[in-house]
């Protein structure tokens, strides 16, 4: 009989501090790297092990909305490593990781998810809510493409 390997899969929340990396196998979350470093000096330097170690087959970022550098930042890694790795990434908006909470976008500005629809809304009191990695990737929707997710207004 044949064994069967698991299937390797990483998930990035990279919008707010600390950003957080987890390793899935199967779907299930086996490990949970979190850093309160700059995410340029330490994003790469933790997907590269595991994808040197494990057979990875995709890669999901949170594209949005939040930090604009970090999507930015995140994207381009990742896009590198798909070109380098050939390991396909993909988008997923960041409020499936915080209950659907408000996100910070610029001083007493919040992305706020009404629907379907992403908009900003002046808030003065908000309920701070962490991101978390899920302990299994069954409710994972991905958005049509990996590109970042913009939402601010044009200003």
């Amino acid at each position: 009989m044949h064994q069967v390997l698991p299937k390797y899969e990483i998930v990035i929340i990279s919008l707010a501090s600390p950003f957080l990396v987890g390793l899935y196998a199967n779907s299930v979350l086996v490990e949970e790297f979190k850093s309160d470093k700059k995410l340029s000096d330490s994003l790469q330097s933790m997907i590269i092990p595991l994808i040197e170690k494990y057979d990875i087959s995709a890669i999901y970022y949170t594209s949005g909305p939040g930090s604009y550098m970090a999507i930015k930042l995140t994207y381009v890694i990742l896009k590198t490593i798909e070109i380098t790795y050939d390991i396909p990434f993909f988008g997923v908006e960041a409020f499936l990781f915080n209950d659907n909470k408000p996100i910070k976008a610029v001083a007493t500005l919040y992305f706020i998810k009404e629907k379907d629809t992403i908009i900003t809304k002046k808030l003065d009191k908000v309920e701070v809510s962490s991101f978390q990695l899920p302990n299994v990737l069954n409710h994972l929707v991905l958005l049509r493409d990996n590109l970042p997710l913009y939402v601010l207004p044009i200003i």
